[in-house]
């Protein structure tokens, strides 16, 4: 299990942010880069839960690993959003900061976990 969860909740937090910003853009006709953020955003979350539930500890590696990359990959969504236009600065600065912060916990707890597993 994850560090009590802390880190499935902010995801699983962001991701509502997320569903609520593609309601957004969608309102503003924008479909494409929606649904990129749609589907990298929610799939942080998705992942952590599927590494809580590994049954290995390589199982958990690769999923973490997966919404590590699925975070990145949310993070560079929300620039492309910020940069065309479609979101504001100050909504891009708030939720970049939340996807920055759940990007760091993932990489530390990868770091973490492949290192103690160099010492057995």
């Amino acid at each position: 299990m994850i560090n009590n969860n802390l880190v499935y909740n902010k995801a699983y937090s962001f991701a509502i942010r997320v569903v609520k910003a593609y309601k957004y853009l969608n309102e503003k006709q924008e479909f494409i880069l929606s649904k990129q953020l749609l589907r990298s955003g929610t799939s942080v979350g998705a992942n952590i839960a599927e590494a809580n539930g590994a049954i290995s500890d390589l199982d958990f590696s690769a999923k973490l690993s997966i919404a590590y990359k699925e975070i990145l990959e949310t993070k560079y969504w929300l620039s492309l959003l910020k940069d065309t236009g479609y979101i504001p600065q100050d909504v891009y600065d708030d939720i970049f900061v939340d996807a920055d912060e759940i990007a760091k916990m993932i990489y530390s707890i990868i770091k973490v976990t492949r290192i103690d597993k160099k010492d057995c």
